[in-house]
């Protein structure tokens, strides 16, 4: 490449599906809570509920706002600019300190990867749910020459597709509950 050529930068989000599912289940699961603090005087009040609800959709939509950078020289995940540093780790490594991947079972038995460094000092997980997974894992082995024919995402679009179908049963469970609650 010459000096005089941008390089291409691909831009991996978080599937719009996972992102959606995971937003809807959160406010499935919090938005009764004031309405049922009100209805049944608990010592919470529904405000503080309320601003707790709040403070904490913006935490899991900005942990849903992750994005894997790829371009000719490395790999790096960050998120937007308005998130602090603090909350959430940025990385990046250059395809030339990729020694491989290496795989780990989950808790509940799923397959994560990590990148291991040839320093072996640190372990980086290959993040498993942005949109375009399969285009990720060609560029990352044409560029390390590592073997990822066996590398597949954690879960499966069916298995969001599913929860989200239940996200929304469990809303109109929520709108009942709510307008239970209200009168």
């Amino acid at each position: 490449m010459t000096d005089n050529q941008p390089s291409t930068i691909c831009i991996f989000n978080i599937s719009p599906l996972i992102r959606i599912t995971l937003l809807l289940l959160y406010a499935a699961l919090t938005i009764p809570l004031p309405f049922l603090a009100e209805a049944t005087s608990a010592p919470v009040p529904s405000n503080f509920l309320s601003i707790g609800i709040g403070i904490g959709a913006i935490v899991v939509y900005a942990a849903l706002s992750q994005q894997v950078l790829l371009d000719e020289e490395k790999i790096q995940v960050t998120y937007p600019s308005w998130i602090p540093q603090i909350f959430y780790q940025r990385w990046s490594l250059k395809w030339t300190q990729i020694a491989g991947l290496k795989m780990r079972t989950t808790g509940q038995g799923g397959l994560v990867y990590y990148f291991i460094t040839l320093e072996r000092d640190r372990a980086y997980l290959l993040p498993m749910r942005i949109a375009g997974f399969a285009k990720m894992v060609r560029i990352v082995e044409e560029k390390t020459g590592i073997d990822t024919t066996d590398v597949r995402p954690l879960a499966q679009p069916w298995m969001y597709l599913i929860l989200f179908v239940f996200t929304i049963v469990l809303l109109f469970i929520d709108a009942w509950t709510i307008s239970a609650a209200m009168y």
